[in-house]
């Protein structure tokens, strides 16, 4: 065959190609129903754009068919995408020969987040001139129906289960169940060992489910079981129970090289009120959080009282944060009085922390947990330091002697320089290093032992004197008195109270008391709320006391005007 015969065919081949742009838009319509990835034409000549109408379900384009092209494409685009659609637009217009289109960028959806798509498309020429483009949209980022690991549908396929369900609330239960630390399993035995976890545990649950029920692989090593047989809760504990034997089995057969166990997390269906994806997502995620949080490898029942306890603690969260962003709004400091035993005078106060929101006060025992599990504590810290040491200088021009105490958080231990935190406090405030107290309760002593050794000599070595607080709540390692020397062992209220009403711990409050002091220590008696405990600890006697009866905690002003300017009482 010629060559002039060859370029005559071909040309022929692409004019049969070339569709009219109508029956490329009445194909795209017809196979809009049939796929769940987006058609589209775009009609250079007449610069118009057409696309699978459920598009714009989902992205925040004008209409499925629309003109200007380039500026509302533009406009449903990620702007820090714009530039690379615009480029590679203008060089397939200015190409001769170029065929296809194919970009990864993202368009906005309609609540104007982005979404990552991967457009391609075949371009159609005549004489060598653009006349339309034909392509396909599909999400990168889009779930997956099935799991091809585990071999069971996956979370799109459960939430269209779900949602044919929007309108009425079946009788049932949810069963989410998550392996325990899968991760390690990943890191120590590798992916592929991981991904054959993951088939067992599949192989598993679908034994061990009854006919009616539908099994699901969510995301990771979650799975979701959901009978909307009436169901009761002891059928889904019986059913958890039943997956956790199996999985042990399974560990057994391995010869424990894997040990893995699974939580699961149960919500029964009459529990949910608004019936929808995201709600159930919530809840049963609730639930599970909760089984691994009480320990793993067993179940929890979903309580919305728990739930609204949840919630609570969040908000209380954010607003910690927000007030530790917004210079410590909402947070004060509290003073109590501390007394020396020997003479009743008063010796120094120790500063407590408080904080409110619009709604009042919140006890410390809500926030302060809060505080050292988001690291909030360690900003916080610094804060009552400085607060503490400007009220001790303004303290001392009345009670030259007067020390403040301030706690510190095992938190602060690990996780910030907090010996130089407290030097460059006693500088700024022109304090000497004597009239700072620091406390750390002995339960943080004993969960960082290694970091707390180190910040005791460092504080030491630099003056600063050291109490060992809560003394006697359950831990009492009396080999940290010797090895560590701390100058002031606060005896806690629980204690206290049982030296008050039991002879043989009155007995034992006593030689302890004798100890310390043998060991040249100092003896803080916490508690003393009244008269006649003062004068049955009096007999001990501790160095210092501290209590209700001598005063609570409260503002500054108040404990200016009650402590300071009426100088003369004592106890």
């Amino acid at each position: 065959m010629k060559e002039t015969d060859t370029k005559k065919t071909e040309k022929e081949d692409q004019r049969q190609n070339l569709l009219p742009v109508d029956e490329l838009r009445q194909m795209i319509a017809l196979f809009n129903p049939c796929t769940d990835d987006y058609l589209f034409v775009l009609d250079f000549q007449e610069d118009t754009y057409y696309i699978s109408p459920y598009a714009t379900e989902r992205f925040s384009l004008p209409e499925y068919y629309f003109h200007d092209v380039v500026n509302n494409l533009l406009a449903v685009t990620y702007e820090k995408d714009r530039g690379a659609l615009t480029e590679d637009l203008e060089d397939l217009l200015a190409s001769k020969d170029r065929e296809t289109h194919n970009l990864i960028y993202r368009w906005l959806n309609t609540e104007g987040q982005p979404v990552w798509i991967n457009c391609r498309g075949r371009v159609v020429r005549r004489d060598g001139e653009v006349v339309y483009m034909v392509g396909c949209i599909n999400e990168i980022g889009r779930k997956q129906k099935a799991d091809n690991v585990s071999g069971l549908l996956g979370e799109s396929s459960l939430q269209m289960f779900l949602q044919s369900y929007a309108d009425e609330i079946p009788d049932g239960y949810i069963l989410r169940l998550g392996l325990d630390n899968f991760k390690s399993i990943n890191t120590k035995l590798g992916i592929e060992y991981g991904d054959m976890v993951l088939r067992r545990m599949g192989d598993i649950i679908e034994q061990c489910v009854h006919d009616g029920q539908h099994l699901y692989r969510i995301v990771a090593d979650e799975f979701m079981i959901i009978d909307f047989n009436g169901g009761t809760a002891s059928d889904a504990s019986e059913l958890y129970r039943s997956i956790r034997r199996s999985l042990d089995q399974f560990v057994e057969e391995n010869h424990y090289e894997a040990f893995v166990t699974v939580s699961g997390g149960i919500l029964l269906c009459r529990d949910v009120q608004d019936f929808s994806w995201s709600q159930i997502m919530k809840f049963s995620e609730f639930a599970l959080t909760e089984a691994k949080q009480l320990g793993k490898n067993r179940e929890y029942i979903f309580s919305q009282n728990d739930y609204d306890a949840f919630l609570k603690r969040r908000m209380l969260t954010q607003s910690l944060r927000q007030s530790v962003a917004n210079n410590m709004e909402g947070f004060e400091v509290y003073y109590q009085p501390i007394f020396h035993s020997n003479t009743g005078k008063l010796s120094g106060a120790e500063a407590l922390m408080r904080y409110h929101t619009a709604d009042g006060m919140v006890m410390p025992g809500e926030f302060i947990p809060i505080l050292e599990e988001t690291g909030l504590i360690i900003p916080a810290g610094r804060w009552i330091l400085y607060e503490a040491l400007r009220f001790a200088k303004r303290m001392e021009e009345t009670i030259p002697d007067f020390r403040v105490n301030v706690n510190v958080s095992y938190v602060q231990v690990m996780k910030s320089d907090v010996v130089e935190d407290i030097m460059e406090a006693l500088r700024v405030c022109d304090m000497k290093p004597k009239d700072l107290v620091i406390e750390l309760t002995e339960s943080g002593l004993i969960e960082s032992d290694v970091y707390f050794t180190r910040l005791w000599k460092q504080l030491k070595e630099n003056g600063v004197r050291l109490a060992l607080d809560d003394f006697g709540t359950g831990y009492s390692n009396f080999h940290y008195l010797n090895d560590l020397r701390p100058d002031i062992i606060k005896i806690d209220r629980s204690f206290t109270m049982r030296a008050m009403a039991n002879e043989y711990e009155y007995n034992l409050l006593s030689l302890l008391s004798g100890m310390v002091r043998n060991l040249e220590l100092k003896v803080c008696v916490e508690g003393v709320e009244t008269e006649e405990e003062r004068d049955k600890i009096a007999l001990l006697p501790p160095d210092f006391s501290q209590g209700f009866f001598y005063g609570r905690p409260c503002a500054q002003d108040v404990f200016e005007e009650k402590f300071i300017r009426n100088a003369a009482v004592q106890w």
